[in-house]
């Protein structure tokens, strides 16, 4: 995860995927959980991807992956909320 661009490229794309996951999911969460959202995001949508046969690399690639992924985490995170 991350390493071809780096940890501090993969903290700022993560930062980046999360704040536009926070945005488009319509979420008041903050940096730090942005970051958080963004890498673990990136990381959750590539193991998904690999199942079809899907990778993506690079910059951009990794923006994308964590945008899904933090949207992916935004929605379990409120579907399991919602339950309890």
């Amino acid at each position: 995860m991350g390493a071809e661009i780096g940890w501090i490229g993969a903290i700022i794309v993560g930062g980046l995927a999360g704040w536009l996951a926070e945005m488009f999911m319509k979420t008041g969460t903050g940096i730090f959980l942005n970051i958080v959202l963004g890498i673990v995001g990136a990381a959750v949508a590539n193991f998904l991807l690999g199942f079809f046969g899907i990778a993506l690399g690079g910059w951009i690639g990794y923006l994308i992956a964590g945008f899904v992924g933090a949207c992916i985490l935004i929605f379990l995170w409120r579907a399991i909320k919602g339950r309890t």
